[in-house]
């Protein structure tokens, strides 16, 4: 159920996302927007959870020497391919280039991290520890 929940606020700050110039949702029924953005948000999930570490390992050294800045690069480039993948797959969702890329995955970011929110109090709850 938490995986669930996951890819659907993804969906959600995709959306989000939207609305920055330079990420589109191609116009279409909205049943169909709400399946191209589950479908764009499991994209995301894969290319983030197999890419992403190989690059946090492989550029070590980059995240070191940028205090950890080199992650905002990484993240909208990952944001950016994500979105071309998606578009291979079918998937009406374009990023039209870095910056839009940079600044979605930044909106992604923090509103999947504020709608997660309920996961993480749940699972304080359950492991019985208090803030």
């Amino acid at each position: 159920m938490e995986f669930v929940y996951r890819v659907l606020a993804t969906a959600v700050a995709l959306w989000v996302a939207t609305l920055l110039p330079g990420i589109n949702l191609l116009p279409n029924s909205g049943l169909v927007q709400a399946g191209t953005l589950i479908g764009v948000a499991v994209v995301f999930g894969v290319v983030n959870a197999v890419l992403k570490p190989v690059i946090k390992v492989a550029g070590c050294v980059l995240y070191v020497l940028t205090f950890g800045l080199i992650g905002l690069v990484v993240n909208g480039l990952l944001f950016w391919f994500a979105a071309w993948l998606s578009g291979r797959f079918g998937l009406p969702f374009q990023v039209t280039g870095f910056w839009p890329g940079f600044f979605g995955a930044i909106v992604v970011a923090v509103v999947g991290f504020v709608l997660a929110i309920p996961l993480h109090l749940k699972a304080i709850g359950t492991s019985g520890r208090h803030a």
